[in-house]
């Protein structure tokens, strides 16, 4: 009877994990449980909205090299990571999304699909195989889109990239950019050479990207369709047009303003003049956005190399290179840039009113000063600018994202405008600001050179890909647009890592200390071999060898506590480890143990007799 009755239990038990294993696969197949500090692994609310807003079906296909990847572990854990969020995705659409994971192994019609689309293989590793790791997107138009590889550099803005991809063929036409400036952007007669200049690089790089309408000072009216209100430089606008931002600003419409209080690359304008050529920065003031228009900014730490009036070479501190550390690294306009040219810059900041928010994304050193203006113009490209370096140095903002509630600058429709259409407030704000316009001229960021006949543009700096980075950024939707940076997968062991550092801070000190004696110690023999008798031996009295014998002896000490230091750091982190390790494998079946015998204690118990004897 006992055993019939331990088959049947061995029976049921087996039913009810076949049937929990369909339950969970049929009914909790999408519940999801992300307890990760960032939630990595779930799709942000803008990512979601993406989505929603696709109209017609998308194919992703995911290309990953599993054969030639084995042994990259790192490699190849990102991989499931790009594929469990891209499976996210799939998923939360509802069907709208298809995802096909493709191992394109080489000489087969896989690889030959990926070459088709546009997927470049790397070659990592020291072997020959070529590694795909990329992405292709496509709907119903055939329209088609690349990720040509997942770098896990970004893995910080894969979902951005991802929801960029899907956002981009949802919405196929090219966003419209109105560009409203006073610079000689699609280039033109110049008065002071008679010579015709080129476009602007900046603006002929935006033009093969982007619908972009140049839009002049004294207009009444945006175009039809903006998506993107670009201010280069704009003197003075007339009031109907800044009417017209005004109101594209108050109802979501995106801005970006490059304003000067001093924009140094229009000569003419400079010629015979003492007063800074300065932007028109009226309507931002009035939305709460403070740049100053009297001071510019000086950074002792930053400053370009330049020629001097008697050609001797200075560091202007006006004229500012700025690299990765000035640049935020958790923006993805900024992200990936190195290097960023400026000049004659001015500072971004909040007016104390604002209800504003401001994320910085370019930022001066510790070492940045204001400097007047006007003394600036007097003084532009001679040494007498680092007396301008005095008083408390700080780190000033120069470039920054805008958000936040604030009002119109009119407080009602202008005359001819329609006053129900008039919005007084928004709390939706979207503008980027940075507060220098010189960063435009191609001067300062790209090098030109003839090549049979063509013009040949070579940038030495990022300003190029940081315009193009706002612009894109700005035309996406607002979901897109909201999609910030999010964390990694691989996590570091930031206890390891402090205890290497303080060991390793213990260790280079015994190890300097350990080189200055041995250097001591060669000195000394070097000057006993100068001590020669007879047939060239070497003469060593008993007090210089007793000096040697010393040297040797403490140069022993240091090696030993040298290597006790080292075992040291080698013990505290094996104590760790050990640690980690019987939590994760012993800690898990003790409590499981524990469980099941406070049930079997239960059970016991339980009033009745589990069991009668016959």
């Amino acid at each position: 009877m006992r055993k019939l009755t331990a088959l049947y239990t061995l029976l049921m038990l087996a039913l009810l994990y076949i049937g929990l294993v369909i339950v969970n696969n049929e009914v909790f197949d999408s519940v999801r449980l992300d307890l990760t500090e960032s939630k990595i692994f779930t799709l942000s609310s803008g990512s979601q909205q993406v989505i929603d807003g696709m109209d017609e079906p998308v194919t992703l296909y995911f290309f990953f090299s599993q054969e030639a990847t084995k042994g990259m572990t790192a490699l190849r854990n990102y991989a499931e990571r790009v594929e469990s969020l891209l499976r996210e995705y799939e998923k939360a659409s509802g069907g709208s999304i298809r995802l096909k994971v493709i191992d394109p192994e080489p000489f087969s019609e896989a690889e030959d699909k990926a070459t088709q689309f546009g997927l470049t293989g790397a070659t990592l590793g020291n072997n020959d195989e070529v590694v795909y790791f990329g992405l292709a997107a496509t709907n119903m138009l055939d329209d088609q889109l690349t990720i040509g590889f997942f770098d896990p550099q970004k893995e910080q803005f894969l979902e951005y990239d991802i929801s960029k991809v899907l956002h981009q063929l949802s919405d196929a036409r090219q966003p419209v950019v109105a560009l409203i400036s006073d610079l000689p952007v699609a280039g033109g007669q110049n008065p002071m050479t008679a010579r015709f200049d080129p476009p602007m690089v900046f603006y002929e790089q935006l033009t093969q990207l982007f619908d972009v309408r140049r839009v002049p000072s004294d207009a009444d009216r945006l175009p039809e369709g903006t998506d993107v209100v670009m201010l280069a430089h704009p003197k003075q606008m007339s009031e109907a047009l800044k009417y017209a931002i005004d109101q594209f600003a108050m109802k979501q419409g995106r801005v970006v303003a490059f304003v000067d209080p001093h924009y140094e690359s229009d000569m003419l304008a400079m010629m015979g003049s003492q007063q800074p050529n300065g932007s028109d920065t009226s309507l931002l003031r009035d939305w709460g956005i403070d740049i100053a228009a009297d001071t510019i900014l000086l950074d002792g730490a930053m400053g370009l190399d330049i020629r001097g009036p008697k050609g001797e070479v200075i560091k202007h501190p006006g004229i500012l290179g700025l690299s990765t550390q000035q640049l935020s690294r958790s923006d993805v306009i900024t992200a990936n840039l190195d290097t960023i040219n400026l000049a004659s810059t001015g500072t971004l900041a909040l007016l104390p009113s604002s209800t504003l928010d401001i994320t910085p994304l370019i930022q001066s050193s510790a070492q940045g000063y204001l400097y007047d203006a006007q003394d600036y113009i007097a003084q532009a490209g001679t040494t007498a600018l680092k007396r301008g370096l005095t008083g408390t140095p700080l780190q000033y903002t120069i470039a920054g994202h805008i958000t936040g509630t604030t009002i119109s600058a009119f407080g009602q429709a202008i005359a001819g405008a329609d006053p129900a259409t008039f919005k007084a407030t928004t709390d939706n704000l979207n503008v980027l600001v940075v507060a220098d316009a010189d960063m435009l001229a191609d001067r300062f960021w790209v090098q030109q050179s003839q090549f049979f006949g063509e013009t040949l543009h070579t940038p030495f700096a990022n300003n190029g890909d940081f315009i193009t980075n706002i612009v894109e950024n700005l035309s996406g939707s607002n979901a897109l647009i909201s999609i910030r940076s999010r964390g990694q997968s691989a996590r570091p062991f930031t206890r390891v890592a402090t205890l290497q550092n303080k060991a390793q801070k213990r260790f280079r000190e015994h190890e300097l200390q350990l080189q200055d004696e041995l250097a001591s110690t060669e000195e000394q023999l070097a000057q006993l071999k100068n001590h020669q008798g007879q047939g060239g031996t070497i003469v060593i009295t008993d007090e210089q060898q007793r000096t040697i014998d010393r040297y040797v002896e403490k140069r022993l000490k240091i090696r030993r506590e040298l290597r006790d230091v080292r075992y040291e750091l080698d013990r505290d982190i094996d104590q760790l480890g050990n640690w980690l390790k019987f939590v994760n494998i012993a800690a898990a079946p003790l409590v499981l143990v524990l469980m099941l015998y406070l049930l079997a204690l239960a059970l016991r118990l339980r009033p009745g007799k589990a069991y009668t004897k016959e």
